[in-house]
């Protein structure tokens, strides 16, 4: 479990394929992340995509990602930057949401617009999330904890905007974000179990 507070931008640095359906072992450079703490089996957010580290040395850590994984998330076959978060502990202050690092479906970046100090990105999500998008509402973009500020529906998907603040933009990958650009998704949890305790409840009789 993790909150979408990014705690540094590390790096892919390279990716060993291992053929077939195996998928590939990425080594990831930790930058500003502390890895002193950090023990082999522990869960890392990477762009959003729950990891477990294979290995571990004082400035890298290594992972093996599955062909499922691959095929659920962006980023994570080829080198370049990546938001970095280690899993939640019990006695942490929860800064952002509840985030579960399970990819929900990819985001295109429609547009990325200076507004004053900020900038207001606009993600096209698929129709199957709209539901779980609200106005007010949370959402992980590559693993980031972000407010919606708008939600439109249109026939074959969702578009909604969030405000990136000058903070978020220097902490995190998502101020190089362009148009065209696939994104990381995950619905906030509470959406979906909420949908989930709707859907099983007994239908009232009529009259």
């Amino acid at each position: 479990m993790f909150t979408g507070i990014i705690a540094a931008i590390g790096s892919i640095e390279a990716v060993k394929t291992h053929g077939g359906q195996a998928g590939v072992t990425l080594t990831i450079a930790a930058r500003s992340l502390p890895l002193h703490d950090v023990a082999i089996g522990d869960s890392i957010s990477i762009n959003g995509a729950c990891m477990t580290v294979a290995v571990r040395t004082d400035t890298h850590f290594y992972v093996d990602v599955s062909q499922e994984s691959l095929s659920k998330a962006v980023g994570l076959d080829q080198p370049g930057e990546v938001n970095l978060e280690k899993a939640l502990r019990m006695c942490d202050f929860v800064g952002g949401h509840l985030v579960s690092g399970h990819v929900d479906g990819f985001g295109v970046v429609m547009s990325m617009e200076s507004v004053g100090t900020s900038c207001e990105l606009v993600v096209r999500a698929p129709s199957s999330m709209g539901k779980y998008l609200a106005s007010k509402g949370s959402v992980a973009v590559n693993g980031v904890s972000l407010t919606i500020n708008r939600v439109v529906d249109r026939e074959s998907a969702t578009e909604f905007s969030v405000n990136l603040v000058p903070h978020t933009l220097a902490a995190t990958t998502l101020g190089k974000l362009i148009p065209e650009d696939r994104v990381n998704l995950e619905a906030d949890l509470i959406a979906r179990y909420t949908e989930r305790i709707l859907a099983a409840r007994p239908s009232t009789p009529a009259g």
